[in-house]
């Protein structure tokens, strides 16, 4: 019997008024019709039908006070109307079939049970190695948003449990994965074209993971979080392949922004036609969105086919390709008209559109960049000509290698490409991309035996004139567009490569090994400026500075110093900048130690990177962090501490000034500074800070943390002293819900410190420490006051993240 009005009630769903809706809010309402059946009791459905508590109290009120079915019915609808409009769940495919075990499964009352995996089978979206026997189990790590809305009350933000953990947890299962449109609705609105497929063709790799990395960074998930935290969403991805799919995402947000831009501004000149929007629409690359709207900018003298269009031979030309025995050229002449006067005035313009028309159809497109694929196209540079003037004959000779230069573009190198933009931006070099005339002419018989062959007989010279219009287009307009095409990507590709080759180099530098617990002494090789000695302490004090004279002759004058200093400060191993006078100062350190003169002591020395220490040591970092000391010193500290902690040391310098890439100075500075800003915070993260001892510089540098997030943390440390475990972050100015998430896994609370600390403070009890909050009074958070013996947490030490204690804690 149960059954049966609930049959009913499937049938009387199209009953509301969704024709005037999309289809993904017909999905949503039909969804939200389950979700309110769901909390219904199979016996009685007065007493459960207040359980929602949640829910609007309207539509509560609506559904229990009747007590027979068809009211009940109405009542529904009534419900359904009403949250159309706050809800936007994810479309459920898969109509209404299994509509009651659907109903059984996925309640929220009960999480332990199989949510729903029909609809996600059907949807292809579940990955190969997980089966619907792992499906059983709730993620642990899924985080998409819950099509019901209870999730998201005041209460949310406790920090009781991450609010992301819970929604994943009660809708996907393992190995479920999210539905492309869902994740691309907002971007790809509109467009022909789906940006997670395009996505996966551009990157590699898999849709379901490119759709999941999409919500991810939607949801303002960091880099480090994502690649560490939500690995079997990503398919276990390193940061690299995600920074590249996070460059290739915004590249192709700023098409669809410029595109969406584009139409805006012709609809209101109203120059839009249906066939430009729908070459508008297909553009993927602004290349190719310049070839479409270059011609309708402000300012743009029109092409020939627009000129052409004007004087109304676009419907000579359609008539072509449509119903060539209907035309007849000579009708067209008008010998008082500019541009008509003549039958060959008249047919170089119907020339012109035809020649528009094949330039700008999509398919047309598609087919000769796939024939570029299959052939030998090749890019080759020689010597310019006209050399600029400012260019010398020592520039000039640095080209050599490309002054007769040739290469498929299939196998040439990123650093080639590199130097030939560089050479042609100095006006020493002419570029040019070289395509083999068998594209041509494969190309033209396609179009006019097929794609633009007239759909009944034309006369031999139609003929001739389409023939002559599909070359025209080639030569004019389609040759020059795929020059542009390949020599962008080709750029692209190039720079791309150099900014991760930077990344990579960069965190060869910031993960060196550490030389920690040892008195280090600094040296910043000179010659008439001498050497600047810096000696620190194993906790990175400054112990003392000076400067030697060594140069030229000068050293033995010198050694009896340098053997008091390294005696007296315990100090044995030297540490020397590699700038100027680096070889000089190291055969003089190395013939002194062979000659045992530092004994008792052992002395050893080595020789590290310092670009960019001139620079930090005149930076506002350093000023503020040694204001007493001469800028020359500074860069001595720098260099012993480079030593002794390269990441502490090397995140103060802009990572730019470092000097490990490869022409760093030709890629886009944008690019490169977020790509190395983002290895900076990658290697910060992974390694991990103690937040009771660390600086603020390095502390800003934590994934999802800032610079005025950092200094609040900063301050909280200094007026209630050290962080007793991960909660107390909360407590912090600026730190959310959502920032606690990204940064809480990569912060660390050393235990035996805390114990030191409370010991001398005479504040241990029972283990506990009594942390004092700067909680607000209206505060919704909890109800526990101020002074609260804060317990120190074993977990806080490692990596695991906050929202797993519990698992981490039953094993």
């Amino acid at each position: 019997m149960s059954a049966l009005p609930r049959r009913a009630r499937t049938t009387v769903k199209p009953a509301t008024s969704e024709d005037e809706l999309p289809s993904f809010l017909k999905s949503s309402s039909e969804e939200e019709e389950m979700e309110e059946e769901e909390w219904e009791p199979k016996k009685k459905a007065t007493s459960r039908a207040r359980a929602p508590k949640n829910k609007e109290p309207r539509a509560k009120k609506a559904a229990v006070t009747p007590k027979k079915t068809v009211p009940r019915k109405r009542t529904k609808k009534a419900v359904v109307k009403e949250e159309l409009d706050t809800t936007f769940p994810l479309p459920v495919p898969g109509g209404h079939e299994g509509g009651a075990q659907f109903k059984e499964e996925t309640n929220l009352r009960s999480p332990a049970r199989k949510p729903m995996v029909i609809p996600m089978k059907n949807l292809g979206l579940v990955h190969p190695g997980c089966g619907i026997d792992n499906a059983e189990e709730p993620s642990t790590s899924a985080i998409y948003k819950d099509k019901v809305k209870i999730e998201k009350s005041e209460d949310d933000y406790a920090f009781e449990e991450p609010p992301l953990k819970k929604l994943k947890s009660s809708m996907h299962p393992q190995g479920s994965h999210v539905k492309h449109a869902a994740c691309s609705a907002a971007d790809d609105q509109k467009m022909n074209w789906n940006i997670v497929q395009v996505l996966s063709q551009r990157t590699g790799i898999e849709e379901w993971v490119c759709a999941n990395i999409i919500r991810l960074f939607q949801d303002d998930n960091t880099i480090p979080f994502i690649a560490r935290y939500r690995k079997e969403l990503i398919n276990n991805l390193e940061a690299d392949a995600l920074r590249e799919v996070q460059q290739t995402l915004e590249e192709l947000q700023t098409v669809i922004k410029k595109v969406h831009g584009s139409i805006q501004k012709l609809k209101k000149e109203g120059k839009l036609s249906e066939d430009l929007l729908t070459a508008l629409l297909n553009c993927k690359t602004s290349e190719e969105l310049d070839h479409v709207y270059g011609p309708y900018k402000t300012g743009s003298k029109g092409t020939k086919a627009q000129r052409a269009r004007q004087l109304g031979l676009e419907h000579a030309a359609n008539l072509l390709i449509g119903n060539p025995k209907a035309l007849n050229l000579f009708s067209y002449v008008k010998s008082n008209v500019e541009g008509l006067s003549t039958i060959e005035e008249v047919k170089s313009g119907v020339q012109h559109i035809l020649a528009d028309m094949v330039a700008k159809d999509k398919d047309t497109l598609d087919f000769i960049r796939g024939l570029c694929q299959k052939r030998y196209v090749c890019i080759q540079s020689s010597l310019s000509k006209v050399t600029s003037k400012k260019a010398n004959e020592k520039d000039i000779n640095k080209f050599h290698l490309y002054q007769n230069f040739s290469c498929n573009i299939k196998i040439v190198q990123h650093h080639q490409i590199l130097a030939i933009n560089r050479g042609e931006n100095l006006k020493i070099l002419t570029v040019k991309i070289s395509i083999p005339d068998g594209v041509k002419n494969e190309f033209c018989r396609w179009c006019v035996n097929e794609r633009w062959r007239p759909k009944a007989y034309a006369n031999p010279e139609l003929m001739e004139l389409l023939r002559y219009s599909v070359e025209d287009s080639y030569k004019r307009l389609i040759y020059p567009l795929l020059c542009r095409e390949l020599r962008s990507k080709l750029t692209s590709d190039a720079e791309k490569e150099s900014v991760m080759m930077f990344g990579r180099n960069l965190r060869q530098l910031l993960l060196m090994s550490p030389v920690r617990g040892r008195t280090l002494m600094g040296v910043d090789p000179g010659y008439s400026h001498g050497c600047k000695l810096a000696i620190i302490s194993p906790m990175s004090h400054i112990v003392h500075t000076d400067v030697v004279y060594l140069h030229p002759g000068k050293g033995f004058r010198e050694a009896e110093k340098i053997r008091r200093l390294l005696l007296e400060h315990n100090c044995d191993m030297v540490v020397i900048g590699n700038g100027t006078a680096c070889r000089e100062t190291e055969a003089y350190f190395a013939d002194l130690i062979v000659k045992k003169y530092f004994a008792p002591l052992d002395v050893t020395y080595c020789i590290t990177n310092e670009a960019g220490a001139s620079i930090y040591s005149v930076s506002p970092e350093a000023c503020k962090e040694m204001p007493d000391l001469d800028p020359n010193l500074r860069s001595a500290v720098s260099i012993a501490r480079r030593v002794q902690d390269p990441l502490a040391e090397l995140v103060k310098i802009e990572p730019k000034h470092i000097g490990v890439g490869m022409y760093q100075h030709d890629v886009s500075q944008t690019l490169l500074k977020a790509t190395l800003d983002s290895v900076v915070e990658e290697c910060v993260s992974f390694v991990g800070v103690d937040i009771n001892i660390c600086s603020e510089i390095l502390l800003r540098h934590i994934a999802g943390l800032n610079a005025t997030r950092a200094k609040n943390i900063i301050e909280w440390r200094e007026k209630n002293g050290p962080f007793v475990n991960r909660e107390l972050l909360k407590d912090v100015k600026g730190l959310g819900p959502k920032t606690f998430q990204q940064c809480a896994g990569f912060i660390r609370i050393n235990q035996e410190y805390i114990r030191t600390f409370c010991s001398q403070q005479g504040e241990l009890v029972a283990g506990g420490h009594k942390a004092v909050t700067s909680k607000k009074a209206g505060k919704k958070k909890s109800k526990v006051e101020a002074n609260v013996v804060q317990q120190p947490n074993p977990l806080d030490q490692t990596c695991i993240h906050p929202e797993s204690y519990h698992i981490a804690q039953r094993l």
